[in-house]
């Protein structure tokens, strides 16, 4: 008994021996065979590098490095004006490009999407934080003849009538320096500044804070806004300018001299014997 029982133990692992080898045989066939259909599928399907989104952008955005990354792209569907290794969307030493398109995640790049090297997205990209755009409405004289450039700087001076007949405020019309250095992002619709044509424009628009923004609204309204060129090396600040009708003349205001009333005097006669005396007393009405 023990005899067979010792045969039947050394057949069944024999069987079990046999049965874990066939099974790696197996699972190593099919490992193979993936990868084998895997590498056919692979050059069933060429692809090429492309630079790609890495993250979601937004209209008007600069593209860093950090912005884009290479993927691989079926060459049957690559898009148009693609950017690749041979044609690198970010260049050291080169100007950053702008978004002129939201991107996605992973959407390729394209000549469309984005501006050329130092290009831009139009006004918005020319704001800075907490800045706004504003029209400001000019004419051949309050324009400087036409030879504003976006880019340019100017002093807005605001001309006017104040209201009120306080004796102590300005008579007539005044001419009053509102703000200095103000930059100007755009001419009429153009905010390119390689233009070299002189043309007079009808509205400049302005990048200023939101309470720039205010006094400029308010003063457009209630009287005439001029602009003044400033030197493009100049940083000095322009003091506070205030011309009146009066101090553009010469003429200086005459104080009203208070003319001293004389005291005026009552008397009564009397006789005292053979005199007339006159005694003064108080005057009544």
């Amino acid at each position: 008994m023990r005899l067979v029982f010792g045969l039947v133990l050394l057949a069944g692992l024999g069987l079990a021996g046999f049965a874990v080898y066939m099974a790696q045989n197996y699972i190593g066939a099919y490992q193979n065979a993936l990868e084998q259909e895997r590498a056919r599928s692979v050059e069933a399907v060429p692809t090429q590098m492309i630079y790609v989104a890495d993250r979601a952008l937004a209209y008007g955005e600069e593209i860093t490095a950090e912005d884009v990354r290479l993927a691989a792209w079926t060459k049957d569907t690559l898009p148009d004006s693609f950017f690749d290794e041979a044609k690198p969307l970010v260049v050291d030493g080169d100007e950053a490009r702008i978004v002129l398109r939201a991107m996605d995640k992973n959407e390729a790049f394209t000549g469309t999407k984005v501006s050329e090297p130092g290009g831009d997205a139009g006004l918005t990209s020319r704001l800075d934080k907490g800045q706004r755009a504003f029209a400001i409405k000019v004419d051949v004289a309050t324009g400087v003849s036409g030879f504003l450039r976006p880019g340019d700087r100017v002093d807005i001076y605001w001309t006017g009538r104040i209201p009120g007949n306080d004796p102590n405020l300005p008579q007539g019309d005044v001419t009053k320096l509102i703000q200095t250095g103000v930059q100007l992002i755009a001419i009429d619709q153009q905010s390119n500044t390689d233009g070299s044509d002189v043309t007079i424009a009808r509205t400049v628009t302005v990048a200023a804070s939101p309470q720039v923004v205010a006094s400029l609204a308010q003063a457009q309204s209630t009287g005439n806004l001029s602009l003044s060129l400033m030197s493009a090396t100049d940083d000095t600040v322009a003091e506070a300018i205030e011309v009146d009708q009066l101090s553009l003349l010469g003429i200086s205001k005459k104080e009203k001299k208070a003319e001293a009333k004389a005291l005026e005097v009552c008397t009564i006669r009397t006789r005292r014997g053979a005199e007339v005396v006159e005694i003064p007393i108080p005057c009544t009405n």
